[in-house]
């Protein structure tokens, strides 16, 4: 007799209780079971008692704001993290992904996409892969076993969120290839829709854990016009390298453009 898989486990977390309540019951009809949270500390508590396979995090709460709360589970192992944030407050998305949020949807939001997102962030979680995709990849000092999830440069451990792991992992399977940020969206995360600028903050946050100079990277390469390339020679005369070590005002620019070419 198979045994099936129980339904994935979402805390949703909004002080307003009608954006709680429908987010709740989307989720809900989708097949989730879903728990719900007012505030920082009840959520902690709860996630505490019982960790979520996955939060959906409003940023603004009362006690302790979404991003505290969003470095509190984090320390208390992986779990992944949809930010709620308000819309054009583009600092604070930055911010939420900097803390190690998976993924940000904006109010207001469809309900929909937000289920869609859920279903996103948990497939990518998930640990049944084909078994190809599991083998060890390395390259550049760089070490990473996606059947433990755990990722090394030089033997030293990495603390990789999930979306900067499975990208690492898409750069060591496809060295010297240049990748649209589109690309990088629906390869890596399979999104067929989604603010690009995320694929260049998750870029920047891995840069910072991988590089042994962030502002001038010879790893994880910016090609004008296109996106990124991954160098395990770490070629010092590339040009796809931040040379002047701007890489976040070249980011910026390659930003609207990265997939043009």
């Amino acid at each position: 007799m198979s045994m099936e898989t129980p339904p994935a486990r979402i805390l949703v977390v909004d002080d307003d209780p009608t954006v709680s309540e429908v987010v709740a019951q989307y989720l809900r009809r989708a097949g989730f079971t879903v728990e719900e949270a007012g505030d920082g500390p009840t959520a902690l508590d709860r996630a505490g008692r019982a960790r979520p396979d996955l939060v959906v995090l409003d940023l603004m709460l009362p006690g302790l704001d979404g991003l505290e709360v969003c470095r509190r589970l984090r320390e208390t192992g992986p779990v992944p993290v949809i930010m709620l944030t308000a819309r054009g407050d583009e600092d604070d998305r930055i911010a939420g992904l900097e803390v190690g949020a998976d993924d940000y949807v904006t109010k207001p939001f469809s309900p929909r996409e937000l289920v869609l997102r859920v279903t996103s962030v948990l497939r990518r979680s998930r640990d049944a892969r084909p078994v190809d995709a599991l083998r060890v990849l390395a390259g550049a000092g760089l070490a990473l076993d996606p059947a433990t999830h755990r990722a090394t440069k030089d033997g030293r451990e990495l603390t990789l969120t999930l979306r900067e792991f499975d990208l690492l992992a898409h750069f060591l399977r496809h060295p010297g290839q240049a990748h649209g940020r589109e690309e990088l969206m629906r390869e890596v995360w399979g999104w067929d829709f989604g603010d690009l600028s995320t694929v260049t903050v998750h870029v920047r946050r891995l840069r910072a854990k991988v590089e042994t100079d962030p502002g001038r990277p010879r790893l994880i390469q910016t090609v004008w016009g296109v996106g990124y390339r991954f160098d395990p020679t770490g070629a010092e005369d590339a040009r796809a390298g931040s040379e002047d070590g701007r890489t976040g005002v070249e980011d910026a620019l390659t930003a609207g453009a990265g997939d043009t070419a």
